[in-house]
């Protein structure tokens, strides 16, 4: 479980593709306080590290995991949020995060006004549904709200600490993004699927 606060950034050391899988090893600010087998979120993907030294770790991405994420995209030198598993007791700044991406969009509109940004994410059918004005988004694993819900997309306005903090801060309109909606809204929907059926 996450919260989509972005702990960290880190740089994609190399990712090698082994016919439908592909090893990624990214360089991570908290390496050495890793353990192998424990969980980092990567753009909102939940991975789990296969081994790792003090400067990076190692993850093992699955086929499944490439064709509905973004991470298939990445290439040496890509910039990626890091996150781990929050632990028991902590504080819970954002929203429940399971590091299951639901589906990707793009960047839309990504615009300096300010000193804040205004990104807007196209959305899937299946995730709009999901959504509510002023409700969560995960966004790349970034915890954030709906400002404005249109019927294909999502607008969110991005303050700066987010803005330098994150990958947004190497983000550009057309870029693919994870999306993973709010789990509630999610259990919630599949209740109501029951008994309309």
């Amino acid at each position: 479980m996450f919260t989509g606060l972005v702990e960290a950034t880190g740089k994609v050391c190399s990712i090698d593709f082994q016919g439908d899988q592909a090893r990624l090893r990214v360089s991570i600010p908290f390496a050495s306080e890793l353990e192998d087998g424990e969980s980092v979120a990567i753009n909102g993907c939940c991975l789990t590290v296969t081994i790792h030294d003090d400067q990076a770790a190692c993850f093992d991405v699955l086929k499944q995991t490439l064709d509905v994420t973004s991470l298939g995209e990445l290439s040496e030198g890509s910039l990626v949020n890091l996150e781990r598993a929050m632990l028991a007791g902590g504080r819970f700044g954002g929203h429940f995060v399971q590091g299951h991406v639901d589906a990707t969009g793009k960047i839309v509109d990504l615009s300096e006004h300010g000193q804040d940004h205004r990104l807007e994410i196209s959305l899937p059918g299946e995730i709009q549904q999901l959504c509510i004005d002023k409700g969560s988004l995960a966004i790349d694993g970034i915890s954030l709200t709906i400002a404005e819900l249109k019927d294909d997309s999502a607008v969110f306005w991005i303050i700066p600490h987010t803005m330098q903090e994150t990958r947004l801060s190497d983000a550009r309109v057309g870029q693919k993004v994870n999306l993973e909606a709010d789990v509630i809204a999610k259990h919630v929907a599949k209740l109501m699927e029951g008994r309309t059926a």
